[in-house]
């Protein structure tokens, strides 16, 4: 059967057997100590009224992949931090909603260590709840790039719960809809927690308590199944845990099967690219997916089951509601964060279609059309696009490709060539940071849309040649007379000056090097006396004298060596010039003295 996004009209009760099918081999391991402790936290406290936390609004029945193929990640699972082979796409998860969970059961863990929150349960009501965020269509604070919203609550196939919160959360005036990544009703989020105060939480620490941030919304839902003293390590409060969420053994067994699918190793992958759930009949969260991820479509039913008379899915009859839990099968019941006003019983109808999410038409040029840097640095600005429909509006949540030429030394962060990045509320996708190579040269960059075929937006680029490093003062390193025998060189590393800039170190300035003539006012490369030789230069041409030297750099230092300086037959005294573009000037005397005996 195909996966389907349920209406919430079935409350039945769970019972006890169904989730001991799934959870006996997690809890067989528990130590004796432990059911001690939870059997002590009894005492404490009943939890808050046990009613769906999010109004009976829908949620995914999309269950796990009945088989889990060989692929090798790294596991997030119970594998002490061993590779674990973690099964197809179904178990990634998006960073940033992952880090949430996480970051939630850990915080949890210290404030209440005794409830034992997995966080790979807060990972499978994640999942039947939103689906991962749509697949971690969230920005990088984690909140979501458009509302996830429920149907509206107004009593027609799902519970009556008016207005609570102004529109504040939800956008709605007239009725609630369950919010956010866990979908919190308004009521629950703002007033329906311990004492009226709410189950809103701050779970990234920004000061605020935003239901559609995965990071606040995971660690309210983390505080909210612990509630009441429960130890989630024992199936009775596991299962009561889950049911606040929902009154269905469907929904119980639909959240413990991805629980258990969790617990055998995930990995992790983007944010938007986590595989978004099935839904038929057009039923489904209002604002639908986000773009981001893939879908898959698995049965409804875990493996091996298939639905009995009573509609369970566990191939027996309906069970009645557990004693003292409310919310009757009908539907009727309390409702949960809410008014007070019991929900009467609805004539069943079809959910209000879901807002389709925007497609993707075109990709807009914002900003420059053409970019530039100088060599070996970052360009002033980045390459960004703007996501549009037909109708003209910014798409977010949209998955947008930057490429670079392979031919050009530009590269993205992490030496790469090619980058994916979502558009933001305001439909723009922007390119990280791009750096420069070495080399002068124009190429074009091009953004396309991921799984579009919108027209891709191209942006010219132009690196420019560093320009060369100023100098304009140069001095000998030594006051040494430099001599020399006509016939023979002068010594080693003879000449040797340091280049400087307006008093500080000129490293890689460009210097000449030229023998001239003596005449003061007009000097010239000297056709005589001292020279220097090509070192590269091979068979006749490597004794060829060059009196003029081009492309000399100083070093680090700004410090500069000059090549081996030879004489010919010439005596007498001879001038070496050093220049530089920025008008120093060195000139250095060069003594050549006669043979012994000429």
């Amino acid at each position: 059967m195909a996966a389907t996004f349920r209406r919430r009209l079935q409350r039945g009760a769970a019972s006890t057997a169904v989730a001991a099918l799934v959870l006996a081999a997690l809890t067989a391991s528990q130590a004796p100590a432990a059911t001690e402790a939870a059997a002590a936290r009894k005492q404490d406290p009943a939890p808050p009224a046990d009613t769906p936390i999010d109004g009976g609004s829908a949620y995914y029945t999309d269950r796990p992949p009945p088989n889990r193929p060989v692929t090798h990640h790294r596991s997030h699972g119970t594998g002490q931090g061993a590779a674990l082979a973690t099964g197809p796409a179904e178990a990634g998860l998006p960073a940033t909603v992952l880090a949430a969970y996480k970051k939630a059961a850990s915080a949890v863990d210290a404030s209440d260590p005794g409830c034992r929150l997995p966080w790979q349960l807060l990972a499978g009501i994640g999942k039947v709840e939103s689906g991962q965020a749509r697949g971690g269509a969230v920005d990088t604070e984690g909140t979501t790039l458009q509302p996830i919203l429920g149907p509206q609550l107004n009593g027609h196939g799902f519970a009556l719960i008016t207005d609570t919160d102004g529109g504040r959360y939800d956008s709605d005036v007239t009725h609630d809809r369950a919010v956010g990544p866990m979908q919190f009703i308004p009521s629950t989020w703002s007033n329906g927690g311990p004492g009226g105060t709410g189950w809103g939480a701050d779970g990234n620490g920004d000061g605020k308590k935003d239901p559609h941030n995965v990071f606040d919304a995971a660690l309210a839902a983390g505080r909210y199944l612990c509630a009441g003293g429960r130890d989630l390590s024992a199936q009775d409060d596991l299962d009561r845990a889950i049911l606040g969420y929902n009154h269905s053994e469907e929904y119980l067994r639909t959240v413990l099967s991805w629980y258990t699918f969790y617990r055998n190793g995930t990995h992790e992958v983007p944010d938007g690219r986590g595989v978004l759930p099935v839904h038929r009949d057009g039923a489904g969260k209002a604002g639908g997916h986000s773009g981001g991820g893939t879908r898959h479509n698995h049965g409804s039913h875990a493996p091996g089951r298939n639905p009995g008379p009573g509609g369970s899915g566990t191939g027996r009859p309906g069970k009645p509601n557990h004693p003292g839990r409310p919310g009757g099968s009908d539907g009727t019941g309390h409702t949960p964060g809410g008014t007070g006003t019991p929900t009467p019983k609805p004539t069943p109808k079809p959910p209000e279609p879901p807002t389709e999410p925007a497609r993707l038409t075109a990709l807009e040029r914002v900003g420059a059309k053409d970019l530039s840097a100088t060599a070996g640095t970052e360009f002033a600005a980045s390459p960004q696009v703007r996501a549009k429909d037909a109708a003209g509006k910014a798409v977010a949540g949209a998955p947008v490709r930057f490429t670079l030429p392979e031919s050009t030394g530009a590269r993205f962060p992490g030496d790469a060539t090619t980058v994916t990045v979502p558009t933001d509320k305001e439909g723009l996708a922007t390119a990280p940071r791009l750096r420069a190579g070495d080399t002068a040269g124009a190429f074009t960059i091009r953004a396309t849309a991921v799984g579009r075929t919108a027209p891709a937006v191209a942006f010219g680029a132009t690196v420019k040649a560093k320009p060369a490093p100023k100098a304009d003062k140069i001095v000998r390193t030594s006051d040494k007379d430099l001599t020399a025998t006509a016939g023979q060189a002068f010594a080693e590393d003879a000449v040797e000056v340091k280049a400087t800039y307006q008093g500080k170190i000129a490293a890689g300035a460009a210097v000449t090097a030229t023998m001239v003539t003596d005449d003061p006012k007009h000097p010239v490369e000297n056709d005589k006396g001292p020279y220097f030789k090509d070192p590269e230069a091979t068979g006749d041409d490597k004794d060829t004298p060059h009196r003029t030297l081009t492309g000399l750099t100083t070093d680090a230092d700004g410090l500069l060596k000059l090549p081996k300086i030879y004489t010919d037959r010439h005596a007498g005294t001879f001038l070496l010039r050093l220049t530089t573009a920025d008008g120093a000037v060195l000139t250095v005397k060069l003594k050549v003295a006669a043979p012994t005996g000429s």
